[in-house]
């Protein structure tokens, strides 16, 4: 035959929607079409069960923007004793990762115990920062963080850093800031702008919806936070003294990934294109920078083995969602802090959909697939709108401060625990295949509270900022319990 091809199809007519709609009726037996074969995601959007190319345009790429540009493999580092913390990153950086996420807590409780430039310098020894990126999550002491690491990069100003200054989320996961947000706001705008010649390539604000989506949020609230939050610290280094041109490019954007792994990467696609619009609308030409770090609500305590699924099902969709960089916690991070195996699975996860399903060789790798340009669509708009909300209120923190945020999430999280509750959206090894023999899962232990350390003092003069707080949850906890 040589290199012909055989034409299977030309003595059939194409068939129409018509003629599917039909063959469908008589399998339904007079059942509705809607009911039985139109899903609906929390947001109410509707997924049909067939695509056409009528019914989704392609729009503009908005996957990663350099071909076969491999994402960050970002490394979450949170263990309160500092010496082991370090351990864990240089064990991190030569299993594979490429940057390093270092979660502060000086109490530590819930992060690495550092509360001062030498404190974190420690946690960094041996760390070749102009090689190896290092990202932030301090809280309302991020200013200060900051400045530790500016410190500690000092000899490296091209250093690919991530200060990742962002109030907005402490303010909406405590429901308090020490001192007025706004001032908090301000004073990271200003700490930005010293930074900003110091490390050109350092990103400054990090605009995250991941606060709402932990506390149980639809995609497009998820969404529409993440925007409003942008909105926000563009509008504050601009205050400070930024041109518009140099303050966008600054902010990066945060998202959660889970395991709904299409509706994961059209969430990010969407993240960009509304990103787009938002720069667009201001005249500055910035590509967004997204960081996807792997949901914590969908982790469950009970047969936490099937979390490893769940893991590398999030990290699929991020990275073909064009992420920029991608955080995968440890599959026992419900159970307590991780062991050398389970923050190793966490790194092989990305480098095998890395180097060996070859993920990054591709820009865009859901382009033109109609079921996903349709989703991005949807999840576009539904986050604009979700914005738009948000900005009709007076911007993110009236928003917050108004508690409508927090109710919209309240609702949310209620139609997830319902959908849990009558097994249309099951967790599997909790509300069904519940597996009763001990996982035999090893986790390490750690009192935070003696490795507690002192730091400067993250209040400002003035009045408490004040918001209906967006706490964290596990969807599966109420269930876990109930068995």
């Amino acid at each position: 035959m040589g290199e012909s091809i055989i034409p299977l199809a030309e003595d059939f007519a194409a068939p129409t929607r018509e003629d599917w709609l039909a063959l469908v009726a008589k399998t339904l037996e007079g059942a509705a079409f809607d009911e039985r074969l139109i899903s609906h995601t929390i947001d109410a959007l509707a997924i049909q069960p067939l695509y056409t190319a009528d019914g989704a345009g392609v729009g503009a790429r908005v996957g990663p923007h350099d071909p076969g540009r491999a994402w960050d493999i970002r490394a979450l580092c949170a263990h309160p004793e500092p010496a082991r913390a370090n351990r864990d990153i240089l064990d991190d950086l030569e299993g594979g990762a490429t940057s390093v996420l270092i979660r502060i807590d000086p109490t530590g409780r819930n992060g690495v115990a550092v509360g001062s430039a030498d404190g974190l310098a420690r946690v960094l020894d041996g760390v070749a920062l102009e090689l190896a990126g290092v990202a932030l999550d301090a809280g309302f002491l991020g200013v200060q963080a900051a400045g530790w690491l500016a410190a500690a990069a000092k000899a490296s100003p091209g250093a690919p850093l991530a200060f990742h200054l962002d109030p907005l989320s402490a303010l909406a996961e405590s429901g308090a800031s020490p001192g007025p947000i706004e001032d908090h706001l301000a004073a990271a705008a200003d700490a930005g702008v010293g930074l900003m010649e110091i490390h050109p390539k350092a990103s400054l604000f990090l605009a995250s919806g991941r606060v709402a989506h932990e506390a149980g949020a639809g995609e497009a609230e998820e969404l529409g936070f993440m925007a409003a939050g942008a909105i926000a610290y563009a509008r504050a280094l601009i205050d400070a003294g930024a041109e518009p041109a140099a303050a966008f490019p600054r902010v990066s954007l945060g998202l959660g990934a889970d395991a709904d792994t299409f509706l994961g990467l059209a969430k990010l696609r969407a993240a960009r294109a509304i990103w787009a619009r938002i720069t667009g609308a201001c005249g500055v030409d910035a590509p967004a920078r997204i960081e996807a770090r792997s949901s914590r609500r969908m982790l469950t305590r009970r047969d936490a083995w099937t979390n490893l699924l769940r893991l590398t099902a999030a990290g699929y969709g991020a990275a073909v969602g064009g992420a920029d960089a991608v955080v995968l916690g440890a599959f026992t991070d419900a159970l307590g802090w991780p062991t050398p195996f389970a923050r190793r699975q966490a790194r092989n996860a990305q480098i095998i959909l890395l180097v060996e399903a070859h993920l990054a060789r591709v820009t865009d790798p859901a382009r033109g697939a109609w079921f996903i340009e349709a989703l991005t669509d949807q999840l576009a708009r539904a986050g604009w709108a979700a914005f738009q909300a948000i900005e009709a209120e007076g911007g993110i923190i009236a928003a917050l401060a108004s508690g409508s945020i927090a109710a919209r999430v309240s609702l949310a999280l209620g139609a997830r625990r319902a959908a849990i509750a009558d097994r249309s959206a099951p967790i599997i090894g909790v509300t069904v295949f519940a597996n009763d023999e001990d996982p035999g899962i090893e986790v390490e232990t750690a009192d935070g509270a003696a490795f507690a350390v002192e730091a400067p003092s993250a209040r400002l003069p003035g009045p408490d900022g004040r918001a209906a707080p967006l706490e964290p949850v596990r969807l599966a906890e109420p269930f876990e319990a109930s068995q």
